[in-house]
């Protein structure tokens, strides 16, 4: 099922590998250029954010705005909401999904929580989504776990972790990193999940510390993804393996 939640071009039949790099080290508002791994063409950019707004906008190739994030004020769990395109002050746009802490207690082992409004595919109602491990230590991971209240079991959609040198076979800095799709996820949305993380951990250090050995991940679903080796692969339904 296609997961398109800002668009289906953004969506790939196969699974597909993302080096995003901080275009910036120094600058305190450094901007995110990301790569398609297979063919090295950009594919989208951030030129620089946060913004004096506050909000942060992800960008094609060619500079058109895909979505923005915002951080919504005031809030305890550190809520932020992603709108299609470019938000305009004035026009009553309605997010089409918040991330927030899932608790405000959490301290440094607080997950997040993605609600997509509207749903993704053919149903219309809410879909939710979890981000579990250590996003500073780039080592984290998105499930999708389907229907809110009721749905099916979560999925693994997407996996952040450290670049390797593919020639000198070292693991690069942390400005540069791999993010893992699995088939039909929408590239563009994640990529706005990845701004908010950056963001959360640039304001509150430590957040969403739990350690995760993505080395072999895999979970339970009508289709299960696994991450073995830097790779996503697509499986039958399995036990949970951790």
């Amino acid at each position: 099922m296609e997961q398109a939640v800002i668009s289906e071009e953004y969506c790939s039949d196969t699974e597909r590998e993302l080096t995003v790099r901080k275009t910036s080290l120094f600058a305190q508002g450094d901007g995110f250029a990301v790569y398609d791994h297979c063919t090295g063409e950009l594919a989208f950019r951030v030129d620089m954010y946060p913004s004096v707004s506050g909000e942060l906008v992800l960008m094609d190739p060619g500079g058109a705005p895909v979505l923005t994030v915002r951080k919504k004020r005031p809030s305890l769990h550190n809520r932020w909401e992603g709108f299609a395109g470019e938000r305009v002050d004035g026009q009553n746009q309605k997010p089409l999904f918040t991330v927030r802490r899932s608790s405000i207690f959490g301290g440094n082992r607080a997950g997040m929580v993605v609600e997509v409004h509207g749903g993704v595919g053919p149903t219309e109602a809410e879909t939710e989504y979890r981000i579990e491990g250590s996003f500073s230590q780039r080592c984290c991971k998105v499930l999708f776990e389907g229907t809110v209240p009721k749905g099916e079991a979560a999925s693994l959609v997407a996996a952040i972790k450290r670049k390797v040198d593919p020639d000198a076979h070292v693991v690069m800095g942390k400005d540069v990193f791999s993010l893992f799709l699995a088939p039909h996820v929408d590239a563009a949305f994640i990529m706005g999940l990845v701004l908010v993380l950056d963001q959360v951990c640039s304001d509150e250090p430590g957040i969403a510390e739990v350690e995760i050995d993505l080395s072999s991940v895999s979970l339970a679903g009508d289709h299960h993804v696994i991450v073995n080796g830097g790779t996503l692969l697509e499986e039958h339904p399995a036990e949970v393996v951790m």
